[in-house]
């Protein structure tokens, strides 16, 4: 019986120095040494003071700042500790309803238009921080406005925040929401507060 149980506790305590401490603080020392920005969470710091991630997105609803993709993460979305698509089916009537409900307060508050699909639709994880260039162009005029300054240079800002394709191929290019926001506040601070 011995013999049995000697060889299983050795290998069982082996696997779990190997696999269960070596192999994760050799991944972690590799990742720390060549990604450090990516293994720490992509974080933005704005003067000393962590905003939020390049890899998350969050809410943003002040008529000065681009607007992310409507999120399902959550009660009241871009909740990470619950990331989640809705799980609505095409012909859900609820999703209907805050389809046609989103697409009402972009015509509202951005005009009227072509509105993206992003605009109106939830990614699968709720937190995508990506928004396509279409609808970041369709907030401009908006942006701009509250912020004192032209549309044509709020264009321009976003065209320098696209980012292409994955090796350029895979995916569509689309727009980084928070990195672009703190563009925004660094080129063009508020002159003086919005109307609300």
């Amino acid at each position: 019986m011995l013999s049995l149980i000697r060889p299983a506790v050795v290998s069982m305590a082996f696997f779990t120095i190997l696999l269960g401490i070596a192999y994760p603080m050799l991944i972690t020392g590799v990742a720390q040494a060549a990604f450090p920005n990516q293994a720490n969470g992509s974080l933005a710091v704005v003067g000393g003071k962590v905003v939020g991630s390049e890899l998350i997105g969050q809410n943003f609803t002040k008529t000065q700042y681009l607007h992310p993709r409507p999120s399902a993460a959550g009660a009241n979305g871009y909740d990470a500790s619950a990331s989640s698509g809705s799980n609505l089916g095409p012909l859900n009537e609820d999703l209907a309803k805050r389809v046609k409900d989103s697409a009402l307060a972009i015509r509202t508050e951005d005009g009227q238009g072509a509105i993206p699909a992003d605009a109106v639709t939830t990614s699968g994880s709720g937190l995508d921080p990506h928004i396509s260039p279409e609808y970041a162009g369709l907030q401009a005029e908006r942006i701009a406005k509250a912020r004192g300054v032209e549309p044509r240079l709020v264009r321009e800002l976003f065209d320098a925040h696209v980012e292409g394709r994955v090796f350029g191929v895979l995916g569509q290019p689309r727009v980084n929401v928070l990195e672009t926001n703190l563009a925004l506040d660094a080129r063009y601070p508020l002159r003086q507060p919005p109307a609300s």
